[in-house]
C-alpha cells in the first residue's frame, strides 16, 4: 500500500479523549501578546486544550486569527505572556528536540547551502544520529513522499512546493511524538497536497504521534478526527471533523 493512498490513513478512529498517561501538551489560560499599551496585539486569547498522543486535528480560522502563533507557543518556539504551557508526555519543552517535535513552518525554511538529502538529514545528526543512520532515514522520509528524484538538488534548484515537501520529509524523519504543520500545502497543488496529508496522516499513526495541521481546506479538515477553531485569538476545541 502506498502512503499516499486514503486507506493508509483511515486504518483506525483516532482517540479523542485524555489519554490514558499524560498528555503531550497541556495549555491553562495561554496567551501571547505582542507589543504593549494601546497598541498591543493579542494573537494567543486564554487558550485552554490538552493533546494526548495520536489526536488528530485540523486548526482553522482566518487568516491572522492567531493559528501560527499557538502552533509556535506549543512547539515550544516561543513563551506565552500570561497563562501556562506543559509538555508532560514530551518531558519538558520540545524546543530543539527534533525526535520530540517536528515543525512544519509555512515559509521556506531550507538551508541554502545543504542539499535535499543533507536538509532532511541535519536535525538527526544534530541530535547524535549516526551520519549513515540520517542519511537513510532521509532517504527513507524522502522516498515516502515520492521525492528521490531531488535528492541531490540544492534548495535554489527546487520549486515552492517541492521545497514544501522536503521540509515536511524532513520533519517527518525525526520520527516525532508530536507533529505540528502551519499550512502545510498552501504551496502545493491538488494531488501533491492529497499526498503529502496522506503521508503525514500515515506517519503519525504509525508512530502513534499527534498531529495538529493548521489549514483553510475544508478537504484537508474533514480528513482528520478533530476540528479546532481559532478566532480572533480564541481557541474553540468543540467541534468534531468526522
Amino acid at each position: 500500500m502506498s502512503p499516499g493512498s486514503d486507506s493508509a490513513v483511515l486504518r483506525r478512529p483516532e482517540p479523542i479523549g485524555r489519554s490514558e498517561g499524560q498528555p503531550l501538551v497541556r495549555c491553562r489560560g495561554l496567551a501571547r501578546t505582542y507589543g504593549s499599551g494601546p497598541t498591543a496585539v493579542v494573537a494567543v486569547h486564554e487558550a485552554n486544550c490538552e493533546i494526548p498522543a495520536g489526536l488528530q486535528v485540523a486548526l482553522t480560522g482566518r487568516s491572522g486569527s492567531g493559528k501560527s502563533t499557538l502552533l509556535h507557543l506549543l512547539a515550544g518556539l516561543e513563551q506565552p505572556t500570561a497563562g501556562s504551557i506543559e509538555w508532560p508526555g514530551l518531558h519538558g519543552n520540545p524546543a530543539g528536540r527534533p525526535a520530540v517535535v517536528g515543525m512544519i513552518f509555512q515559509g521556506p525554511s531550507l538551508l541554502p547551502a545543504l542539499d535535499v538529502t543533507e536538509n532532511v538529514a541535519l536535525p538527526l545528526l544534530l541530535a547524535g544520529s549516526s551520519p549513515a543512520d540520517a542519511n537513510q532515514r532521509a532517504a527513507e522520509s524522502l522516498h515516502r513522499l515520492e521525492l528521490d528524484g531531488l535528492a541531490a538538488k540544492l534548495p535554489q534548484e527546487l520549486s515552492g512546493g517541492q521545497a514544501q515537501r522536503v521540509a515536511v520529509a524532513r520533519a517527518l524523519a525525526s520520527r516525532p511524538k508530536l507533529i505540528l504543520a502551519d499550512e502545510p500545502t498552501g504551496q502545493l497543488d491538488h494531488d501533491a497536497g492529497r499526498l503529502v496529508v496522506s503521508v503525514m496522516l500515515a506517519a503519525a499513526e504509525e508512530l502513534g504521534a499527534a498531529l495538529v495541521i493548521s489549514t483553510h481546506d475544508e478537504d484537508i479538515s474533514a480528513r482528520l478526527s478533530r476540528r479546532w477553531t481559532v478566532s480572533d485569538g480564541r481557541l474553540c476545541t468543540a467541534k468534531a471533523s468526522r
